[in-house]
């Protein structure tokens, strides 16, 4: 076996870690929380299912679910930061960044390099594939959480509308025809006390 090999397989196996980082939103049954393979997973299939609704000029889906299947990779390491979780979110950057530096350097130069950029802009919206992937990133979680009944890390974190709102907005950037179905549930979340109304 080559080393190359060796690296590729060592690198696999630390993937398998996906499945013991566990997010804040909970299946749709609200049985359990998903764990971060499960969703990318969901990602990826729903970047591919929702693709004809995207109104960006230029996406390639190929590129976009390469970033759902990257795009969390480095929480093996760094943990999953919930979106709501404002003092969570202190650092997040850093510790991922360390993260992507430990993981990635596993692989072999040009595949360390195509995950790690793909992470990367993923990671700042810079592009079209990007804010599309983000979209559908964000809007993985909002269904699920929505389509819970629970709340789940809306009512633990005390997420705001704004809050929600403003991160949703790659969606309405990226497939605008799923934004009247998300203000919808945001009202009727609000009318079960799932969701704090503040608009500034």
């Amino acid at each position: 076996m080559t080393q190359r090999l060796q690296n590729q397989l060592e690198f696999l196996e630390i993937a398998d870690g996906m499945k013991q980082v566990f997010r804040q939103t909970t299946l749709l049954d609200g049985s359990r929380y998903e764990n971060n393979a499960e969703h990318s997973w969901h990602f990826a299939l729903m970047a591919m299912t929702l693709f004809e609704h995207c109104v960006l000029d230029g996406v390639d889906i190929d590129r976009v679910v390469k970033m759902a299947i990257v795009h969390d990779l480095v929480e093996i390491y760094a943990g999953d930061t919930p979106a709501q979780d404002v003092a969570a979110n202190i650092g997040k950057q850093e510790r991922e960044r360390e993260a992507a530096d430990r993981l990635f350097a596993l692989l072999p130069a040009e595949q360390a390099q195509e995950y790690r950029s793909l992470w990367e802009e993923f990671d700042a919206m810079s592009t079209p594939d990007a804010i599309y992937a983000s979209a559908v990133d964000r809007f993985q979680s909002f269904q699920l959480i929505h389509r819970s009944g629970t709340g789940s890390a809306w009512v633990k974190f005390n997420a705001t509308t704004k809050r929600v709102r403003d991160r949703m907005l790659p969606v309405k950037t990226a497939i605008p025809a799923l934004w009247q179905w998300i203000e919808s549930a945001i009202e009727e979340n609000v009318e079960k006390g799932l969701l704090i109304e503040i608009e500034n």
